[in-house]
């Protein structure tokens, strides 16, 4: 996988990463069962859980075997339970790799996030919204989330930080200027985020760096979790104001709308 942001991502590459978070998304929902709560998503169950993804996966199953060029609302959550409901998931997301191993090249339909081309958006972005709810599904089991892979890891904080937060409806602003830098030990990627009260998170990439306010360093896959609201932030090493870290956690969230 290419993990510098506007490369070519290689779309066979998300959609292995895609069908193994689906697969590990299922596998922690079974064994938790469906009235377990979701401690990274207050007041869900497993059952909400997958009724969600089950439903944001047909949807975009639909935008690209239809190649619909136009927004087109989901048909809405189903009501199933229990094995039925895990049954539907899981076809569901099989569905959905299968749709994305079949789609041409040339594909035009669509997205709402710069990208290269309209497939590579709809695999990079179902890897990370099924990879994020993989760890859902997992906090709900005594272990916890469990591992990202450190290349799935570094192109999910660039998706976030220099694709979703680049957004005028970004909400991480502050009173002046502060500066957020984000270090991945393992891999050497750093993005430092310049904040500010007028305008969306404006994020560099490994550029020259300069002082910050604030720096979360670690691995690339516990960054990640962190980043998305997934892991608390003492996962992973703060050094400087701690109210930056906590201004994240309180405005950061992508939500379904």
């Amino acid at each position: 996988m290419d993990t510098a942001d506007g490369g070519t991502p290689s779309t066979a590459e998300y959609t292995e990463a895609l069908e193994a978070a689906g697969r590990a998304l299922g596998d922690a929902a079974a064994a938790a069962g469906p009235d377990a709560a979701v401690p990274t998503c207050p007041g869900w169950r497993i059952r909400d859980l997958l009724r969600h993804v089950s439903m944001v996966h047909r949807w975009a199953t639909d935008l690209v075997v239809h190649a619909r060029t136009a927004y087109r609302p989901g048909e809405g959550e189903t009501t199933l339970d229990g094995d039925a409901l895990l049954t539907h998931f899981r076809e569901g997301h099989a569905d959905l790799v299968a749709a994305l191993r079949a789609a041409p090249a040339s594909l035009d339909c669509w997205t709402f996030l710069p990208a290269p081309s309209p497939l590579a958006f709809w695999a990079r972005r179902q890897t990370h919204e099924t990879t994020v709810h993989r760890a859902d599904a997992e906090s709900a089991l005594a272990a916890g989330p469990g591992a990202v892979a450190p290349p799935v890891a570094v192109d999910g904080i660039d998706e976030l930080l220099l694709r979703f937060h680049a957004r005028e409806r970004s909400r991480v602003r502050t009173a002046g200027p502060r500066t957020l830098r984000v270090r991945a030990t393992d891999t050497g990627d750093v993005w430092t985020v310049r904040l500010s009260a007028d305008e969306p998170p404006r994020t560099e990439r490994n550029a020259a760096e300069g002082p910050a306010d604030t720096e979360l360093s670690g691995p690339a896959g516990r960054l990640y979790l962190v980043l998305w609201n997934r892991l608390p932030v003492d996962a992973v090493t703060l050094a400087g104001e701690e109210d930056l870290a906590r201004l994240w956690r309180e405005t950061s969230a992508i939500t379904w709308s």
